[in-house]
């Protein structure tokens, strides 16, 4: 069964990205990009909007589609994950806090994601997707 689930590619004015701490499986304790599945009824852009706030509490604007990857989820479920470019909205300190399925939310370099333990592929992906130039 595929599932289709949104990321968000959130970048703040010192160039750092905003990835989260996975509380569950799939992934659990690893740095990720905030995200997570799509309800029945709701657009992407609204999805991922959801899934930012409920991970970070941030309000982000989304932007357009950066990529989409497919990863294997558990008992034969494939989570179709389409990442959005975003940024936080005007008017919202971006501080973010943890919440919802999220242990911990930071900003991070470059430099800071490739120290950090994270999803499979990610770091690999974010660099196919050149969002660092």
């Amino acid at each position: 069964m595929t599932v289709p689930c949104v990321g968000a590619v959130v970048r703040d004015e010192n160039d750092r990205l905003l990835v989260i701490q996975r509380a569950h499986p799939p992934s659990e304790g690893m740095w990720s990009l905030p995200g997570g599945r799509v309800e029945p009824g709701e657009t992407l852009a609204a999805a991922v909007r959801r899934e930012v706030f409920e991970e970070t509490g941030l309000h982000v604007d989304v932007g357009d589609v950066v990529g989409a990857v497919e990863l294997a989820g558990t008992s034969g479920q494939v989570y179709a994950v389409t990442d959005f470019a975003a940024r936080v909205a005007d008017g919202t300190a971006p501080h973010p806090v943890a919440g919802d399925d999220a242990a911990d939310a930071r900003w991070v370099t470059r430099q800071e994601l490739a120290e950090l333990d994270t999803s499979p592929g990610l770091a690999e992906t974010l660099a196919a997707w050149c969002i660092w130039d």
